[in-house]
């Protein structure tokens, strides 16, 4: 043991004595931290997670591939798009569209792209009951 310098064994029974562990997670694959104009990628990177009294705080080994985000990728994911046009029944044109109108909101797109036809079929029900009823107070 150097002077100034902790035995790595010591460190870790120190730790342990003030409830922090320390574990490696094992075989990652890529890490991707966003903002909004770039994409850290780090591709093989060694992550470490310390958990101190509770709280769990994520460090990051290695080299990361800088790119600049496109304006693209900040579109509607084609998952919500299949998703409303399967409960709609309209086509993924058509779901696209009324995602980027609703800001993304799939609960508000799919009201949006049936609550025409639930309109028309509310209204026809209501004026074949009506005449129906009309028919027989006659």
């Amino acid at each position: 043991m150097m002077p100034g310098k902790m035995n790595p064994r010591q460190m870790a029974q120190m730790m342990k004595r003030l409830g922090i562990n320390v574990k490696e997670i094992e075989n990652v694959e890529q890490i991707i931290i966003k903002t909004d104009t770039k994409e850290y990628i780090f591709d093989n990177a060694e992550v470490t997670v310390m958990d101190a009294q509770g709280t769990k705080t994520y460090q990051i080994s290695g080299r990361p591939r800088i790119v600049a985000r496109k304006e693209e990728e900040e579109g509607i994911p084609q998952a919500d798009i299949d998703l409303v046009a399967e409960q709609t029944g309209k086509s993924k044109e058509d779901a696209k569209k009324a995602l980027e109108k609703t800001k993304g909101d799939i609960a508000e797109a799919i009201l949006k792209l049936t609550e025409n036809w639930f309109l028309r079929y509310i209204f026809y029900k209501y004026a074949y009951c009506r005449g129906k009823n009309r028919q027989a107070y006659k």
